[in-house]
């Protein structure tokens, strides 16, 4: 007895994404987690799962991966261009003490925050507001490099105004020899920044969906809200936004390269984010599941081990 042979008829019928089938998400899973890291077919061949054995490693390996991202640019002499996430978060901590350790300036970064909370029409939180991302992002990175900072005018966040300037001004870097790397988490829902799952039902090739570069407004999955509920309001689901201004796998995807992070473990066992690891890792590319186009290219994706399993029912 489970959610697969108890679904008809029960409330959860036709709350997941139209286009997802349950029975083979729940295949990607082996019961065995030294598994999670065998090579498949649509992985890019410089695509490459870390485990981690804490958050603790975790956060350093993260914050290593992104700081020498950014000596690495600077040693090459050309822009280091890095959509950028708010969650996971440990890893800045780290990504500053290593720059400010080998004193690496970062004038020669643009970062553009990849979604940002909103109403339906797009409309955001004020940048002082706790609750908004570019807060976030202002007090855990920027704020704390000082003197090493990225400058002002290159640091870019998903408002109504600036979100639709995002393509073309990370065409024009790449353009002068700009390098674009993603840095990523795994949504419960395997979104890529805000990009639901749902939206696949609005295009009518995968190619069409794979050109959009942004959405102002989008409506977001009920376990995105409440995904955030836990890990971000302290439970509190009437906090959080039911809308959110995000970028678009137009961006997201044909990456230089993508640094991922997945570390959604609460303790005692329990844990929220282990199924949409397996399933980004082991189901094939569709746009019903975004982050499954993820290891189709280079770079690196950080995990807990605890997230490969065993995938199991245990009392807590």
């Amino acid at each position: 007895m489970d959610l697969l042979t108890t679904l008809s008829g029960s409330l959860m019928e036709g709350f997941f994404p139209s286009g997802w089938d349950l029975a083979k998400i729940d295949a990607c899973v082996d019961p065995d987690p030294a598994t999670i890291a065998v090579r498949q077919k649509h992985w890019h061949k410089n695509f490459q799962p870390i485990p981690c054995s804490s958050l603790a490693d975790f956060d350093m390996m993260l914050g290593h991966e992104i700081a020498m991202t950014i000596k690495q640019a600077r040693d090459a002499n050309h822009p280091a261009v890095m959509i950028l996430p708010v969650g996971p978060m440990g890893m800045y901590r780290w990504a500053i003490y290593f720059l400010t350790e080998w004193n690496v300036s970062c004038d020669h970064v643009h970062g553009f925050n990849m979604d940002e909370w909103s109403d339906r029409e797009g409309n955001t939180l004020p940048s002082t507001h706790t609750g908004s991302f570019q807060y976030a992002m202002e007090q855990a990175f920027y704020g704390p490099l000082g003197k090493l900072t990225v400058p002002k005018k290159q640091r870019h966040f998903a408002t109504k105004k600036v979100l639709p300037t995002f393509a073309e001004k990370i065409g024009e870097l790449r353009s002068k020899g700009g390098k674009l790397t993603t840095v990523f988490g795994i949504g419960r829902v395997c979104h890529i920044a805000f990009w639901e799952p749902h939206f696949a039902s609005e295009f009518s090739s995968v190619g069409e969906w794979k050109r959009q570069t942004h959405r102002l407004g989008a409506k977001l999955h009920p376990l995105t809200i409440e995904q955030n509920a836990l890990t971000s309001f302290k439970s509190r689901t009437t906090h959080v936004p039911a809308f959110a201004n995000t970028i678009g796998p137009g961006l997201f995807l044909g990456c230089d390269r993508i640094i991922g992070g997945a570390d959604g473990v609460f303790g005692r066992g329990m844990q929220w984010q282990g199924l949409s690891l397996w399933m980004t890792l082991r189901h094939e590319p569709t746009a019903w599941i975004p982050s499954s186009f993820m290891p189709a290219q280079p770079g690196r994706l950080f995990f807990l081990k605890e997230l490969a399993g065993p995938l199991l029912a245990e009392c807590n």
